[in-house]
């Protein structure tokens, strides 16, 4: 048996984050390199990107690198991958968390535009840059992807139907690519959070007096989770600790029912 104190230790590995300069996927950049791993952030922005590194860096003491990449433009991705690999020289932890949530649109007002926007970040951009990964990970002797999908991939969402439906197919391909990959030795899981307080939600609330009262109510611990709360479950995903873990989807989510 291992030991498992060192279950969960990341040392030596490097771990691409998307999206991750705010919200939940900074947080899970900050978590996965407290546990030891190297960290590429990446967003739109590179400066913003190198700025989140930095201070990654600084909290943490791990190495943390920013690289921008809009992974909803699918031409752009493979070189992305090859920035990484010419810096950090190894993949071993892809958590594809970037995604786009638009205004509200009713379903009978939904264009065209607006659905394949929302497709290109939420699920292209993840098969995307799997596709390249999942190889890397294969040569190197394994690794683990982390699909980030939502419990609206269960329950869906009238206003938001793009947004859920996105989720939902992450969900599916998240258990084709295990399924493909599992020879491999790569891993293949997503987590499905629930509510959790972010600019998103700030902002609804501003528009809709009651709407975190509304999303609470809709777990049985009545509340909207922090950030940090997300830390534990991708740590667990990413690390030897859930080394017998593929094709699963786990929910974060303080109890909402699938």
């Amino acid at each position: 048996m291992p030991d498992q104190k060192g279950l969960f230790d990341l040392t030596g590995k490097v771990a691409i984050v998307t999206g991750s300069t705010k919200g939940i996927g900074r947080a899970m950049a900050e978590g996965l390199a407290q546990a030891g791993a190297t960290i590429i952030v990446s967003s739109r922005k590179q400066d913003l990107c190198s700025e989140v590194a930095d201070q990654i860096s600084i909290a943490t003491g791990s190495k943390a690198v920013g690289i921008a990449c809009h992974v909803g433009d699918w031409e752009r991705i493979p070189d992305f991958v090859d920035v990484v690999m010419k810096q950090l020289g190894r993949i071993d932890i892809l958590v594809n968390n970037a995604g786009i949530n638009p205004a509200r649109t009713a379903i009978e007002d939904i264009s065209l535009d607006l659905w394949r926007k929302v497709f290109n970040v939420n699920l292209e951009g993840p098969l995307r840059t799997s596709q390249l990964v999942a190889p890397i990970m294969r040569d190197q002797g394994g690794g683990s992807i982390i699909n980030i999908a939502s419990m609206g991939g269960y329950s869906g969402g009238a206003p938001i139907s793009p947004y859920c439906a996105s989720k939902a197919a992450l969900i599916n391909l998240t258990k084709s690519m295990s399924q493909a990959w599992a020879p491999w030795n790569v891993r293949v899981n997503s987590l499905a959070p629930g509510p959790f307080m972010s600019e998103m939600v700030e902002g609804a609330a501003r528009v809709s007096p009651g709407f975190k009262d509304l999303i609470a109510g809709g777990t049985l611990q009545k509340r909207i989770a922090e950030p940090w709360e997300i830390v534990g479950p991708v740590v667990y995903l990413a690390s030897d600790a859930s080394s017998f873990v593929t094709g699963d989807d786990i929910s974060v989510s303080g109890g909402m029912q699938k």
